[in-house]
């Protein structure tokens, strides 16, 4: 029989399945439990509350996105060169449901509903935190505030991409290589 953190961990690993096909709308205990091939009553014994049992599994869905990411973009880049690399694969076939949940919970902690609001604070700081890991600054003071810039870039062009606004984005992403390149040739 497996310990209870063993299939405490099968079950996060499914419903981490299950939010990313079903979002949030089907983040209620019974569609949880039926995904998880439980019963609701079961999944309370495995965690406290419905709060931990979905801070859990986004924490996973996180770390699987990270790993991901960190698949697509080894080693340091500049923010030229990252900015537009990281927008393309987020656009990509494999990272739209991660998006799309991402946006969920965005829209969820936006009206302060638990535990959306902090999980989605620690999921910023853990992107931002990869975002300062991938830069490549001439100095290290510039190091966070440029990584800052580019996490709120990076979302708002994600965001723009998710309402087809492709082209503002193509040409916010010529802006700032041509803004980059003027910079570097002052």
């Amino acid at each position: 029989m497996k310990s209870r953190e063993a299939r405490r961990q099968v079950i996060v690993e499914g419903l981490a399945d299950h939010l990313l096909k079903a979002g949030l709308p089907g983040a209620s205990l019974r569609p949880l439990a039926k995904a998880a091939g439980t019963s609701d009553r079961m999944l309370l014994y495995y965690f406290a509350d419905k709060n931990e049992l979905l801070s859990a599994t986004l924490g996973l869905v996180a770390v699987r996105l990270m790993a991901l990411m960190e698949g697509a973009l080894p080693g340091k880049q500049p923010y030229a060169i990252l900015l537009p690399r990281v927008c393309e694969f987020l656009d990509s076939a494999p990272y739209k449901p991660y998006m799309r949940l991402w946006f969920e919970v965005l829209a969820a902690a936006s009206r302060k509903t638990a535990p959306f609001h902090a999980i989605a604070g620690q999921l910023c700081d853990g992107f931002l935190q990869w975002t300062a890991d991938r830069l490549k600054v001439d100095r290290e003071e510039d190091r966070l505030p440029t990584a800052a810039l580019l996490f709120a870039t990076v979302e708002g062009l994600v965001l723009l991409n998710t309402v087809g606004r492709h082209a503002t984005v193509t040409a916010a992403l010529k802006g700032a290589s041509l803004a980059k390149s003027r910079q570097r040739s002052h």
